[in-house]
This record gives structure tokens, C-alpha cells and sequence, in this order.
């Protein structure tokens, strides 16, 4: 990840638990070393790529995801809180378009597996 303001590069890799509320979900993040990092990168599998940017709102600070490679074009925002209550309190940007916090098709893993083709119309009708 290159941080949006200063640059900087850091290397890690994150993972989301399925829960049944996914505006519960645990997310666990450990970073990596470059050896790590190359280690992964020459695993077969299936990448996301994504560019996040820090923007502040009046709920808090919102992170945007602007992806890349076979999804770009797609933006997502996420927020995060302490709390449940802290968390429904987060009034929505006037800029987003719809919460996709429920929908399986914006899960990463069912983003990964998108091939070019279907990746580049999954973004058409999400952007629409």
C-alpha cells in the first residue's frame, strides 16, 4: 500500500472474517517484510490491486479504494468506528451512491475471481 500523502510504501496483507453482520466483521492485518511480500506475490492466486485515499467527513474519516487492473473505474468508501452505535450515527457522503456493505458481489474475494471481461461490466453497472 503507498500511503496517499507522504508516499510511503507499506506491505501487508489483510484479511476479512465472515460474520453474519458484516458491518461486524474482524479484520486481521499483518505487515509484511519485502522477502514476505515476494514470498506471496510468486503464490498462484488471485489478486486485488486498489489505491486508498483518507477523506475526512463530518462521521469521520472515510477510506476510499480506487482499484486497479481489471477493476478500475471501481470506488469504494469504508469508515470505521468504535461501536455499533458510533457506526449507525455515520451519515453517508453526498457523493456515495448506495451501501454495498450487504452485497456479496463487493466482497473482495468475489472481486478477485472476476475475470477482465466480467470485472469491466461488474464496474459499468456499479458506476452507473
Amino acid at each position: 500500500m503507498t500511503d496517499s500523502v507522504g508516499g510511503r510504501v507499506v506491505l501487508k496483507l489483510s484479511k476479512k472474517y465472515d460474520v453474519p453482520d458484516p458491518l461486524t466483521r474482524p479484520l486481521v492485518t499483518t505487515y509484511l517484510t519485502p522477502e514476505e511480500d515476494a514470498l506471496f506475490a510468486a503464490l498462484p492466486g488471485h489478486w486485488l490491486r486498489k489505491q486508498r485515499h483518507a477523506v475526512s467527513s463530518a462521521s469521520g474519516e472515510f477510506g476510499i479504494d480506487l482499484f486497479e487492473g481489471a477493476l478500475a473505474g471501481l470506488e469504494l468508501a469504508e469508515i470505521e468506528q468504535p461501536d455499533a452505535a458510533s457506526l449507525a450515527a455515520v451519515q453517508p457522503p453526498e457523493w456515495a451512491r448506495s451501501e454495498v456493505a450487504y452485497h456479496p458481489d463487493f466482497k473482495g474475494g468475489t472481486l478477485a475471481l472476476l475475470d477482465r471481461s466480467s470485472a469491466q461490466l461488474f464496474v459499468h453497472q456499479a458506476m452507473s
